[in-house]
């Protein structure tokens, strides 16, 4: 899953795709390099983020949608906390919410799910974008993450979302301390082991600068990034969401090479 941010705030690529050429142009360098979903947002929820309004939301991601959907036959993702505008992406050409407020961001956001049947991305993060890093606390971080993300797993069956369109993703760096997020990343396989698909997203983000403070920049963070996506893809994790798509898709490669002449041959 390439990442592909409208916005001019966003952690590592604000501004940088907001004029709808550019990003356009993005986007086809993102699929050229082997991106089977690219996830587009229109509102940014890095820590301390601000909500924008749906208008403005709207504004920002339905014409580069119908542009891409026009242009090519790669999945495109929403990456929304709004039902109405999931509802207008899904219209305009797109097959993916992803919701980081797992269906809780206005009450219609289950039955809108449900209603649109579209695969849907549920993901963990403990309180909001402007407070979650201010002081998270977790007794057991993994099984509590773990049971949360069932049960609105369930809330989404009971409005209506197929069990096959049900995503889970961690939520890694959302209201969740370095310590938290190396817990939840050393055992995403019993997240994999409720039987949904799991979508993992870590690109860039601030744990790396922690573990390696020469990483100040999200730009000099690829070396970290790689060694999250290939932890999650050996643990089982369906989908990896990425900035470096072409870096992710041949490291991947790789690992998936190694492991096959593991095999005994017959």
């Amino acid at each position: 899953m390439g990442i592909l941010n409208a916005t001019p705030d966003s952690f590592s690529d604000g501004g940088r795709f907001r004029d709808l050429a550019a990003a356009v142009d993005h986007a086809a360098r993102l699929i050229g390099d082997g991106a089977d979903v690219l996830d587009i947002g229109g509102e940014s929820t890095r820590p301390g983020a601000a909500p924008v309004s749906e208008n403005e939301e709207l504004d920002r991601v339905i014409p580069l949608i119908s542009a891409l959907a026009s242009r090519f036959p790669t999945a495109l993702s929403v990456d929304t906390r709004k039902p109405a505008v999931a509802e207008r992406a899904i219209v305009a050409g797109a097959r993916f919410w992803n919701d980081v407020s797992a269906l809780r961001g206005e009450p219609d956001a289950p039955g809108t799910a449900g209603r649109l049947g579209c695969a849907v991305g549920l993901m963990h993060m403990q309180g909001e974008p402007a407070d979650m890093q201010r002081a998270p606390r977790y007794d057991d971080v993994v099984a509590e993450v773990v049971a949360w993300l069932a049960e609105r797993a369930r809330v989404a069956r009971a409005a209506g979302v197929a069990r096959e369109s049900i995503w889970l993703d961690p939520g890694i760096g959302f209201g969740k301390t370095v310590a938290h997020n190396l817990a939840l990343l050393a055992a995403l396989d019993r997240l994999v082991a409720l039987g949904y698909p799991v979508l993992l997203g870590a690109s860039r983000k601030g744990m790396i600068r922690t573990l390696d403070p020469s990483a100040a920049d999200p730009l000099d963070r690829l070396g970290g990034s790689l060694a999250i996506a290939l932890a999650g893809a050996a643990a089982g994790c369906a989908m990896i969401r990425v900035h470096d798509v072409r870096e992710t898709v041949q490291a991947l490669k790789v690992a998936a090479a190694i492991e096959s002449a593991r095999k005994p041959h017959v």
